[in-house]
């Protein structure tokens, strides 16, 4: 794993890994609480291994889609 991105690529993963764990966070919570349908808790786990995974890129400096050999804007 060899770092890939930049500093405002790292920036932007980190931030965007923080709102997405946020979100799965917010839908395990209301799916235990609020007694939601099942799919809200998988969902809610879903965003936050999502984010967790944005969050490891970021701080890492290293993204899976550029190491595929796909080029991102950031």
């Amino acid at each position: 794993m060899q770092c890939n991105i930049d500093n405002r690529g790292r920036v932007a993963r980190i931030i965007t890994g923080l709102l997405t764990a946020a979100v799965g966070i917010g839908l395990v919570v209301a799916a235990q609480v609020g007694g939601l349908a099942t799919w809200a808790l998988w969902a809610g786990l879903g965003f936050l291994a999502g984010g967790a995974f944005s969050i490891f890129e970021g701080v890492k400096g290293w993204c899976v889609v550029r190491a595929l050999g796909l080029k991102t804007p950031i």
